[in-house]
């Protein structure tokens, strides 16, 4: 109740949209192989993303 109002991180938001990315590229992994691959480029810059900021 009380984190209700509690902004998030920007790695708690960076997270959130690195686990929606993987999502959808194992969604797209059984149909269009090239979109799978995009999506997973996408979720590995999110990921260094992450990274960078933890290292600091």
């Amino acid at each position: 109740m009380f984190g209700l109002f509690k902004k998030k991180s920007e790695v708690e938001v960076l997270q959130k949209k690195y686990e929606k990315v993987m999502g959808q590229w194992h969604k797209l992994s059984t149909v269009n192989r090239a979109e799978s691959d995009k999506k997973y480029a996408e979720a590995e810059e999110i990921l260094r993303k992450i990274e960078a900021i933890k290292a600091k």
